[in-house]
């Protein structure tokens, strides 16, 4: 199971590295501020059966 996956910002194209909460569910979306240039977006993630994790993110 990934502990760890990552999403690229929109806004200023950083390949940004979050946690991944599966306690939250297999499909989850939040919105979450770049750390590198504080705009907003909406992550999606999901995990599949065997346990992979897809994250992408839009701008919000």
């Amino acid at each position: 199971m990934q502990e760890e996956s990552s999403y690229v910002c929109e806004s200023c194209g950083e390949d940004i590295v979050i946690p991944v909460d599966l306690t939250a569910g297999h499909s989850q979306e939040y919105v979450e501020d770049c750390p590198v240039c504080c705009c907003p977006n909406v992550i999606r993630l999901d995990v599949d059966d065997e346990g992979h994790v897809s994250v992408s993110a839009t701008a919000e």
